[in-house]
């Protein structure tokens, strides 16, 4: 059935176009950055993230010392890792999530529809970051509290996306046969309804990753998410700007690898809409896209 077609179609689709490739390049070098670096940084630069290393922001070296005398490199090397695993284990409970509820929702119709619709809207009415601030300063910059709080605000942008998608799909021939054999609900949403929507909700994938990095390296630059001494590009932005002049690699470092990683999931995310939407024009909008902003 469709289940094992739409994927690798739209996967392949995807990827021809220019602006894929240009994505996962981008993306590429910094996930390998971000993986390798810290095995890869102690022995480039002979430090550890947290040793001595000369004068606070001193020049020597191949990108200077941070505040305490830190090799800028090494903690810039090691600081991606954290940030990434953060990112997408929060991005992936947000889309299966948002996608249970969307399809529940969507399927079922009536007062559950409203129900999850209705508390979809509640959350939306909070802006993310508020939201993540508030729940940190309760309970205490934890990791897993990061990750629990970015995935339930995604939730609701994917459950719309995931309900109208499913909406449209529930009255195909293939559903009413389903229900005609007396499958389960459950089977029906995850073997028949789930594979016909794979196109929206790998837009939805793209887009909900590009924020998880984003609300990531806000909170740890804030200094509610990770904490020192973890080498962290967030927190290595907030330990090294007041130095931005004198010694500004310990800023500038981070900030290209976040918007070179944020470019490329972007681009990767404009071809799937429009590999999506059957076209391959990537500034035409998607239903996807228009539904979660």
């Amino acid at each position: 059935m469709t289940a094992t077609t739409t994927q690798p179609t739209l996967l392949r689709r995807a990827l021809s176009l220019p602006q894929a490739k240009i994505g996962l390049t981008l993306t590429t070098v910094v996930v390998a950055v971000a993986v390798l670096g810290p095995w890869v940084g102690p022995w480039l630069t002979g430090h550890d993230t947290t040793g001595f290393a000369g004068k606070p922001f001193q020049s020597g070296g191949i990108a200077g010392t941070d505040g305490l005398g830190r090799d800028v490199l090494t903690r810039f090397l090691a600081g991606g890792l954290t940030l990434l695993v953060y990112a997408v284990l929060a991005t992936a409970l947000g889309l299966v999530l948002g996608a249970l509820l969307g399809m529940l929702a969507g399927y079922s119709g009536g007062w559950l529809d409203s129900l999850i619709m209705r508390g979809s809207d509640v959350l939306l009415s909070f802006p993310q970051l508020v939201f993540a601030l508030l729940a940190i300063a309760m309970i205490g910059p934890e990791g897993w509290l990061l990750v629990l709080v970015i995935g339930i605000t995604h939730a609701p942008r994917v459950a719309r996306v995931a309900r109208q998608s499913t909406v449209a799909v529930k009255d195909a021939d293939f559903i009413r046969a389903a229900r005609m054999y007396a499958m389960p609900r459950r089977r029906i949403l995850l073997r028949e309804v789930l594979p016909n929507i794979t196109g929206p909700l790998m837009v939805e994938l793209g887009l909900r990753l590009t924020y998880s990095i984003g609300y990531v390296a806000s909170l740890s630059f804030l200094g509610l998410g990770i904490q020192p001494p973890t080498a962290d590009w967030g927190l290595m932005i907030n330990e090294n700007r007041i130095a931005l002049v004198v010694e500004p690699w310990g800023v500038l470092l981070p900030v290209l690898a976040i918007a070179v990683l944020t470019v490329g999931t972007n681009l990767i995310t404009d071809s799937l809409a429009s590999a999506a939407a059957g076209t391959s024009k990537s500034g035409e909008p998607h239903p996807a896209k228009e539904a979660s902003a």
